[in-house]
């Protein structure tokens, strides 16, 4: 019985030993060196394009009827009759 003792003391002390977690190994964070000189400036951008062309506007009221005329002179009677000229014939 005393050598089952050792031996299931010495299994247990090597398996514990076999079975240590991994050390934790910390990885230091870099330091960032000093910024650096500014870069030259970019070119200008291409012109956009020309909007669309707006609705047509909505039609304006109709304007207030004008004043009435002075009344015209009345004849002496005399009926004057205007006829047209005939027509002349073609020059050839």
């Amino acid at each position: 019985m005393n050598r089952t003792t050792a031996l299931l003391t010495l299994c247990t002390a090597l398996g514990l030993a076999a079975c240590n977690p991994p050390a934790v190994v910390t990885v230091p964070t870099p330091v960032p060196g000093p910024a650096g000189a500014t870069g030259a400036t970019g070119d200008t951008g291409a012109t956009g394009n020309t909007g669309s062309t707006g609705n047509t506007g909505y039609t304006g009221s109709t304007g207030a009827t004008g004043a009435t005329g002075n009344t015209g002179k009345t004849g002496d009677g005399t009926t004057v009759i205007v006829v047209a000229p005939a027509a002349s014939a073609p020059a050839n």
